[in-house]
């Protein structure tokens, strides 16, 4: 399997960052993670946690909170713009980025490539790849709207983080799994992270598995 781009940036949210770093090894994928400069800030006063900057460190932190030992995962920096992700000869299966900010969204919108994640983006988008958004916002203003706008016209995927309630979600993790689920979808990643639609009066019961795959 080619690498994912899992990009995080600073919007509320970062459970969704999490639980999809967490599925994504678990599926063995290979992953190359990086994270905005406002991320750590927002991730610092979400989970009262400080995420280390160094890459083995980085790398230690995310295995240690996943619990997962599986998937090759590379960890970069915001400021590295000669990474590996910021060129097209570099084969990637796509990019999401989740959460994604507002100011993201109007950067990598506008061609602005002023750290990793928004140059890797634009790489993405120039090379013709999937390139998924998960914007964490309400309400969008009509600058949000037309950014996201320019963003469909591009071709990238626009996934808000709004859940559904057909498949009856019993935890926040059932409703955050959905929106996780949805955006993994657009990327082409098989999952099971909730229970799809089967028609009026067919719906199945409420998931029971984990993001492990076990049952509850």
């Amino acid at each position: 399997m080619r690498p994912i781009i899992l990009a995080v940036c600073g919007a509320s949210g970062m459970i969704y960052a999490e639980r999809t770093l967490k599925c994504l090894l678990y599926a063995d994928y290979p992953v190359e993670l990086v994270l905005s400069k406002a991320a750590y800030v927002v991730w610092r006063d979400e989970f009262g946690v400080t995420i280390p900057q160094a890459s083995g460190e980085q790398e230690q932190f995310w295995r240690e909170r996943t619990g997962e030992a599986k998937g090759k995962l590379t960890c970069h920096s915001f400021s590295n713009v000669g990474a590996t992700i910021a060129s097209g000869s570099y084969q990637v299966q796509g990019m999401l980025v989740i959460p994604c900010s507002m100011s993201t969204v109007a950067r990598i919108a506008h061609g602005l490539s002023s750290d990793l994640v928004e140059r890797a983006a634009d790489v993405q988008i120039k090379e013709g790849r999937r390139v998924v958004v998960v914007p964490r916002e309400t309400p969008f203003s009509l600058i949000h709207l037309r950014n996201l706008t320019l963003l469909a016209e591009a071709g990238v995927k626009v996934v808000p983080a709004i859940p559904a309630w057909y498949h009856q979600p019993k935890t926040i993790e059932d409703l955050v799994d959905f929106v996780i689920g949805r955006a993994l979808d657009q990327l082409g990643v098989d999952n099971d992270l909730f229970n799809r639609w089967q028609g009026l009066g067919r719906t199945s019961p409420p998931n029971s598995l984990s993001v492990n795959g076990e049952g509850e």
